[in-house]
């Protein structure tokens, strides 16, 4: 996408971010565990490098809590829109406020925005603005020309403003030096990883799976309205690579020393509870659900893509809402060695 000198109003937002530069960098290295998480994700569906930068725009990457009928979670999504794109809201939890689930959904929605306008500044204001409003604007106006960068189509100034600033984002990250700053960087221990949990579990009990404060675990998973984590919601945690192998390590032993996991259940008592996955000789399943992949389901159990697909007989990748998959198999099937919670494409 345009550079710094594109336009100065692009130049002016640049220099707005780090009017205050050791701030700015203070700022950049307490969300960078979400920047680089997302990163990666926009790596698997080829999205421009700069929509990594988009929560920074529409919340500087904070979980924003959600209010009735506002815009919720770092990507700042509406409750409508969560609807369509297969995000899940109610009143235990809030899928926009869940980064895997959000930004996964978030990057297929622009992949296919760019399909449909070829032009990634028209993407993000389809994003800003609606697709239906801007595929309107189109069909009267034309798509815009490269020049100039911020496209004259008769959006509101938000949104206009909302390309501008990301482009200003993107400048920072581009030349640091310009500005007098230096991009932090993230030790492999801090890069955040999906951990996946069979059953449900009080909050404060996976905390201390974790090694965590309850309040650094809630910040990272606040999609969970309640005390508990409820596995039938999203079966998977977002730890810090270090804390989500002690949280596997801590429920590998609990189940050796229990004769099995006892997690305790919604209700608050201990209910006999499956081991974690790699320890499980129980088959499980999973029922497809809109915007689900095989990689994203993959991960979530601590498998790989060609065990999924040799478990249930998949020519290829394609899936289907309401499908039924086998996601777990005896460990003597489970010999192959399995890739990473979180791998970045290439």
């Amino acid at each position: 996408m345009p550079g710094c000198d594109a336009d100065p109003a692009v130049l002016a937002w640049a220099r707005y971010y780090t009017r205050h530069p050791r701030q700015f960098e203070s700022q950049l290295q307490a969300v960078l565990p979400r920047l680089v998480y997302v990163q990666q994700v926009a790596d698997r569906y080829d999205v421009a490098g700069e929509f990594v930068l988009l929560p920074w725009v529409e919340s500087r990457f904070q979980p924003v809590a959600a209010r009735k009928r506002r815009p919720a979670g770092m990507w700042q999504i509406m409750p409508v829109t969560a609807g369509a794109m297969g995000l899940r809201v109610d009143g235990h939890y809030d899928g926009r406020l869940d980064v895997p689930a959000a930004a996964n959904a978030v990057m297929k929605l622009l992949e296919q925005y760019h399909e449909q306008f070829q032009d990634w500044r028209v993407a993000d204001y389809a994003y800003n603005a609606g697709e239906f409003k801007i595929r309107q604007m189109i069909r009267t106006h034309g798509m815009p020309a490269e020049q100039p960068a911020i496209p004259h189509l008769p959006v509101r100034k938000v949104t206009r403003e909302h390309l501008t600033r990301l482009l200003g984002m993107a400048c920072v990250v581009r030349e640091p030096e310009r500005f007098n700053v230096s991009l932090p960087t993230l030790p492999d221990e801090q890069q955040l990883v999906q951990t996946g949990i069979s059953r449900s579990m009080p909050i404060t009990r996976a905390a201390d799976h974790a090694g965590m404060s309850v309040e650094a675990l809630r910040h990272l998973n606040p999609a969970f309205r309640s005390n508990t984590i409820d596995a039938s919601k999203a079966p998977y945690l977002i730890l810090p690579a270090r804390h989500a192998r002690q949280f596997r390590d801590a429920l590998l032993e609990q189940a050796s020393s229990a004769g099995g996991d006892l997690l305790a259940g919604p209700g608050g008592g201990d209910i006999a509870a499956r081991p974690a996955p790699e320890a499980s000789m129980v088959r499980k399943t999973h029922t497809v659900r809109r915007g689900d992949s095989l990689w994203q389901i993959a991960r979530v159990y601590s498998i790989s893509v060609s065990q999924l697909q040799r478990w249930n007989r998949l020519g290829g990748h394609a899936l289907k809402p309401g499908q039924t998959l086998t996601v777990s198999a005896p460990n003597q099937e489970r010999s192959e060695e399995l890739p990473s919670p979180v791998q970045k494409r290439g």
